[in-house]
């Protein structure tokens, strides 16, 4: 079988997988576009906007996606491509896609309130709190190391500083003229689109050098340019989303676009056979030259191609504040995650053409052997390599700032909602405290949106500073999987209370809680002794996770006891009437 007809294959199953699952989703969530959304609801200019679908789509997809659909696949390529595609189509479909549908609907049900927040009506107030600590933590991994990849690949290749920069810029002038001017979001298109890949070869001729141009060592330059992203994260995180957010992520989207169209006809056009072997052993020898076992280690390596825990806090964080109605919820919840398993898919192709000891190496650098392979496949169409090289890097990198601003926010979110009141009591009336006017100046002051994006920013620029990619992206992978353990929880017990079919999450749910937690595990052994940052990292994050799972066995025991008992229970309601 050639790559091409086996990338074709996939695709095709992809299709027919967004229709007949995800429509069966859309049944059981029981989705209507006539409820009204928290767009509409809570309007606030600020987060709250309803957005046009392809808008969000392009805002969501950037914000998901990063360089985490290749890097993983690729990484997992090293135990053979067939275990890597295998984890890729079953649990992009039943786990992925139907984790951040699933988290979208949940939050848009709740006035926006992003899934830790949610968590209080499903798993008490210590639920809540225990989720948002936890996700604040994956936060500040997520944020600090996004700013060291992409500070790194600043300094390596100026190019992309150039392009990056000017797509900052680009944006409020967007949004200006598609808001403000009159001229509409297709005339605004159609103008600033073409400017997104005019910067390609702008980046290409005025490439920022620091180190050429200023005369510094590599790493003074990689310090200035964390500098630089740590004020420009700050701006994207408090102010209003259709000003900065929202237009360059929608521009953004149209480099993936393009990127994506670029391989799936270049693939097709050049119709690679497959010379990396199908399976290598339970055991191989992996990129960091270390012999690793296959499980856990798959199922961290490939997250965002299959199923990633940041996808829910995006989902319910900031995309749900912006759906305009219910019926833009599977397209973008579900079809977002569905088109990034594309995208995996594509990764695996690109290398599969390698010969094992070429992708051995080459694999090393994985955005790099993703570019490489694309690359030689676009020759097929009479593209010279060299540009296809640049394009695919420079787009790569633009969805890495996407998702790191976007981190930033959900960071400045969770902080607020970390030190807001209960919502409810046990006994579901509101709580009252006799000391409420005192604790509610103090928690004004402290989720104040600039204090809180302040202190999550100092906090994930610290860890960027005084620590390395290498070093954090351990922990950080099976954190983030287990972040979607902990979130499938959540949707088992809402599906639960609603009597639906909560045997389709509760499953997911114990895979994704077994192979983080043996994941988590393993980089604590790995690295007792070496680095005791990441050991009491791990080891905190750990016990988080099984004190969630201990409070959430605990509810689920109580209310399969009624159910199967048929005895009445009450429990908090988890949707808005």
């Amino acid at each position: 079988m050639s790559g091409s007809l086996l990338f074709c294959i996939c695709l095709a199953y992809f299709v027919v997988a967004y229709f007949c699952y995800g429509g069966y989703l859309k049944r059981v969530f029981r989705i209507d576009p006539k409820n009204p959304t928290p767009a509409h609801t809570q309007f606030d200019g600020i987060d709250y906007v309803p957005t046009p679908r392809i808008v969000l789509f392009g805002h969501h997809f950037a914000s998901i996606a990063g360089p985490g659909p290749i890097v993983g696949p690729i990484m997992a390529a090293y135990f053979g491509w067939l275990p890597a595609l295998i984890w890729i189509l079953v649990g992009c479909v039943f786990v992925g896609a139907f984790h951040d549908f699933a988290a979208m609907v949940m939050s848009v049900r709740n006035k926006g309130r992003s899934i830790s927040y949610i968590m209080e009506d499903l798993m008490g107030y210590a639920g809540r709190m225990l989720f948002l600590i936890f996700c604040c933590s994956c936060l500040v991994l997520i944020v600090g190391i996004f700013t060291l990849l992409i500070a790194g690949m600043f300094v390596q290749i100026p190019a992309v500083a150039t392009a990056s920069l000017l797509f900052i810029c680009m944006a409020p002038l967007f949004a200006l003229c598609s808001m403000k001017l009159g001229f509409g979001l297709k005339k605004s298109s159609f103008v600033f689109v073409p400017l997104v890949f005019l910067t390609v070869l702008i980046g290409d001729l005025l490439p920022i050098d620091l180190v050429a141009s200023f005369g510094m060592s590599k790493q003074g330059a990689t310090y200035i340019w964390i500098a630089v992203l740590a004020v420009y994260v700050f701006a994207a995180s408090v102010v209003p989303v259709q000003w900065l957010l929202q237009p360059r992520d929608y521009l953004n989207s149209y480099l993936l676009y393009g990127m994506l169209a670029l391989g799936i006809v270049s693939i097709i056009a050049y119709n690679p056979d497959i010379n990396l072997n199908a399976f290598n052993g339970w055991t191989a020898l992996t990129a960091d030259g270390n012999m690793t076992a296959m499980i856990p280690a798959l199922f961290i390596f490939i997250a965002c191609g299959a199923c990633s825990g940041f996808h829910s806090l995006v989902a319910s964080g900031t995309t749900s504040k912006q759906i305009n109605s219910e019926k833009d919820l599977l397209p973008i919840g579900y079809g977002g995650m569905i088109l990034e398993g594309v995208l995996g898919v594509m990764a695996l192709v690109a290398v599969m053409a390698m010969d094992p000891a070429t992708f051995f190496e080459v694999g090393k650098n994985q955005p790099m052997a993703f570019a490489t392979g694309i690359a030689s496949f676009s020759a097929a169409l009479g593209i010279p390599e060299v540009y296809s090289k640049v394009f695919i890097s420079l787009a790569i990198s633009a969805f890495m700032m996407t998702s790191l601003d976007t981190a930033t926010r959900l960071g400045r979110f969770l902080w607020q909602e970390l030190f807001m009141p209960r919502t409810k009591k046990e006994n579901n009336d509101i709580a009252v405290s006799k000391n409420e006017p005192q604790i509610a100046q103090w928690r004004r002051i402290i989720t104040n949106p600039f204090l809180a994006a302040f202190i999550i920013v100092g906090l994930s620029m610290l860890m960027a500073l005084t620590g390395s990619a290498a070093s954090i992206w351990p922990i950080f992978g099976a954190s983030n999987q287990l972040m979607a353990g902990l979130t499938f929880l959540g949707i088992t017990l809402y599906l639960m209370i609603k009597g639906a079919n909560w045997i389709i999450s509760f499953i997911p749910m114990v895979l994704m809680m077994v192979m983080s937690l043996w994941g988590v595990a393993q980089v604590v052994s790995q690295q007792w002794g070496q680095n005791s940052v990441l050991v009491v990292s791990g080891i905190f994050l750990f016990a988080m996770a099984v004190l969630m799972i201990l409070l959430g066995a605990s509810i689920m025991l109580h209310h399969l006891k009624a159910i199967y008992g048929k005895k009445e229970f009450a429990y908090a309601k988890v949707e808005n009437d």
